[in-house]
């Protein structure tokens, strides 16, 4: 948790926010959306994945300062039983209205709002480094050894437990061939050379799984 405050004023100071305590109660805000009870992967550990993939990567990133707070709240509000991308719409109403309150100027609130948006699709343009790496850290785990792959489809089932299991496989398919139906599952050169075959091997797995064929389906 400290660890995590400390990054999250890192990353407000570096994107332009004021000195303040203000910066500190947002940030445990934050935090406390990404521990509700009812998420399973979409937790804080997710969260510090996506940030640790994009210090990793910093060099990839036009400005990485707004794409750490884009990370931060690309799931801070996550309602399974909201419809289409009114996550996505919401953590980026969120993101305007906090980081607006703590003086961060109205370009990088901008552009932070524009990036979450992109995870809803994670359709990125090809000049577009910000959203790239963004979306690249979000989908890592697309690209985890099957056994934790498991675990994340696991998770994502756990969330959605109040949907019925033949309601679920539709949806969830719909979601993966979406994913597939993309150009690329990764764009930036460093993570789409070892990870896009491995996550389109999972993806295609999972599909065969939620249809019935045999898992090894490739």
């Amino acid at each position: 948790m400290v660890d995590l405050l400390d990054r999250w004023r890192a990353a407000t100071r570096d994107a332009g926010a004021r000195p303040d305590p203000d910066t500190t109660r947002a940030g445990e805000m934050v935090i406390a959306r990404w521990r509700e009870p009812h998420r399973h992967y979409h937790t804080l550990a997710h969260l510090t994945v996506v940030l640790d993939l994009v210090d990793q990567h910093a060099d990839l990133a036009g400005r990485a300062d707004v794409v750490r707070l884009a990370a931060w709240f690309h799931d801070a509000v996550y309602d399974p039983r909201a419809a289409g991308d009114a996550n996505e719409r919401d953590s980026a109403a969120l993101a305007g209205s906090v980081l607006t309150g703590l003086g961060v100027p109205t370009s990088t609130v901008t552009e932070v709002r524009r990036l979450v948006l992109l995870t809803a699709g994670h359709s990125v343009a090809e000049d577009d480094r910000d959203g790239a790496l963004l979306c690249d850290a979000d989908l890592a785990v697309l690209a985890a050894p099957p056994a934790h792959y498991e675990r994340y489809a696991a998770a994502i089932r756990q969330e959605y437990a109040h949907v019925p299991e033949p309601a679920f496989r539709a949806g969830r398919a719909a979601v993966l061939t979406g994913l597939l139906a993309l150009p690329a599952l990764f764009r930036l050169p460093p993570l789409a050379t070892r990870w896009e075959e491995p996550a389109r091997y999972n993806v295609r797995r999972e599909l065969a799984a939620l249809s019935g064929e045999p898992k090894n389906a490739g």
